[in-house]
């Protein structure tokens, strides 16, 4: 909660900024709306980024997730102090590296890079989006010739609306860098509500960590706000709409599942699912009006300020969270990873070899046991090459999972988020045991064609679905 009001007390200002420092929306209306919509998008269209972020590195102890979000909290924070509109994203992200650090877990580097190339596509796209809606919008202004007063009064009702998506996208997107940590060790069961509503586990979160960003606006953000507002580059109040707007549209392409399934749906190629940051993408948007209008307006001094705290930021949030990790494990005695084994058995090496990793020599380790996903890759490298997605698969077919569909479970079973078909073939498992997540899969999988995972882009949706399931089961049935 103390990251969600750092998030809302800086990144308030990457939807409202623009607008309040520019005079056109009071501080008091624009925390008021922001505050509903980041709300409401956390809650309806927030699990999509956040399931990137846990591939990056799925933190298994409450101590752990605690501390990666305080530590990026507290960078925040500290960056907040200082007016600089830095990325929470970016916090997040050094803090999840802190504990892989810490824990020698292996980290996803395809997810890593993913998340890194939007730190350089985030802005540019930003600023792109922000010239090109600048220019229409001033041609279009001049060709409707519409009176000041009227004129204003329309930019004030274009601020608020575009503002109310800004923040709906803000929370849509952001909301994985508050609760995403916490979505592997979430302490609440999912709610139903009505026939056809139910609020699932991670939607809690996502509501108590909309709740935090919202306090945070009302509170803190006021500073941030007149920072990009004003202090970048004096803005109009078009291109105050304009900055909001192109900020919005960036948010809101890289949080959209529904957006992902169209292009998908058509062969285009689909968007990465992923949290970027807020702050960087409003100021690539003000940078972009400033160059549509020739560049001389931009305080390149404050922008070269702000893109130092870019950089700072994750290097002292994986700091300040491995640190701290050390000092909460061993000073107050809290669990911050749960032990997690790895074990190269007879039935992992087939999978392995199945799968196209066959390594010389590895039979020699049937049997073995590691503590740490990094030590199993270590040694899987020592015997051959291994690349990144070979790796994701070795760490998912080693790791110890046991698994028993005990009687009594199957009774406790939240039976409406499956379908008939899916409860009937679970039923035929009842009483069996698995060692491997992958094992009561493939077992699940054999027995109907709705448990199978089909791949492509066009199963894209329906296959996250398919794996939301399989990860409550594996959760619910775990011994």
């Amino acid at each position: 909660m103390f990251l969600g009001w750092s998030l809302g007390a800086n990144d308030a200002a990457n939807v409202f900024g623009t607008a309040v420092g520019s005079r056109m929306v009071s501080f008091t209306k624009a925390a008021f709306i922001c505050g509903i919509f980041v709300i409401l998008g956390a809650v309806v269209s927030g699990a999509g980024a956040a399931q990137t972020l846990g591939k990056l590195g799925s933190i298994n102890a409450i101590g752990g997730s605690f501390m990666a979000a305080l530590a990026a909290g507290l960078t925040v924070y500290w960056m907040t102090r200082l007016g600089l509109p830095v990325s929470t994203t970016q916090a997040i992200i050094g803090s999840i590296m802190g504990w892989n650090f810490f824990s020698d877990s292996y980290t996803d580097l395809s997810s890593l890079f993913k998340i890194l190339s939007t730190w350089i596509l985030c802005p540019v796209l930003s600023a792109v989006i922000a010239s090109v809606i600048f220019v229409l919008a001033r041609k279009f202004v001049r060709v409707i010739r519409i009176g000041l007063i009227r004129l204003d009064g329309y930019t004030r009702l274009a601020l608020i609306l575009s503002g109310a998506f800004g923040a709906y996208s803000l929370g849509a997107n952001n909301i994985a860098n508050v609760m995403g940590v916490f979505v592997p060790v979430s302490p609440f069961q999912a709610m139903q509500l009505t026939d056809d509503l139910l609020i699932s586990s991670a939607q809690q979160l996502f509501l108590i960590g909309g709740l935090a960003i919202a306090i945070g606006v009302f509170t803190y953000s006021k500073r941030v706000m007149m920072t990009v507002g004003s202090e970048l580059m004096r803005l109009t109040p078009l291109a105050a709409w304009v900055a909001v707007m192109a900020h919005s549209i960036v948010l809101f392409l890289f949080a959209s599942e529904q957006l992902e399934q169209w292009l998908a749906s058509l062969n285009l190629p689909t968007i990465p699912l992923v949290p970027v940051s807020s702050s960087q993408a409003v100021v690539g948007a003000v940078i972009g009006i400033g160059m549509a209008q020739g560049g001389h307006e931009v305080h390149w001094n404050r922008l070269f300020s702000i893109i130092k705290g870019w950089f700072l930021t994750p290097l002292i949030s994986c700091m300040i969270c491995f640190f701290g990790l050390f000092f909460l494990q061993n000073v107050f005695l809290q669990s911050v990873k749960n032990e997690t084994r790895f074990q190269l058995s007879e039935s992992v090496l087939e999978k392995l070899k199945n799968n196209d990793i066959d390594f010389t020599g590895l039979k020699d380790l049937e049997n073995t046991t590691y503590s740490t996903s990094g030590n199993l890759t270590r040694t899987l490298r020592e015997h051959g090459e291994l690349n990144n997605d070979d790796a994701l698969k070795a760490i998912e077919f080693a790791e110890l999972k046991r698994i028993r569909l005990d009687p009594g479970k199957m009774d406790q079973l939240d039976e409406s988020l499956l379908t008939e078909n899916q409860r009937m073939t679970l039923g035929q498992l009842k009483g069996q045991r698995f060692n491997h997540t992958w094992e009561f899969n493939d077992a699940l999988m054999e027995l109907s064609e709705e448990w199978r995972i089909q791949g492509g882009l066009k199963n894209k949706l329906s296959d996250r679905k398919t794996l939301q399931k399989l990860s409550y089961l594996h959760r619910h049935f775990l011994e």
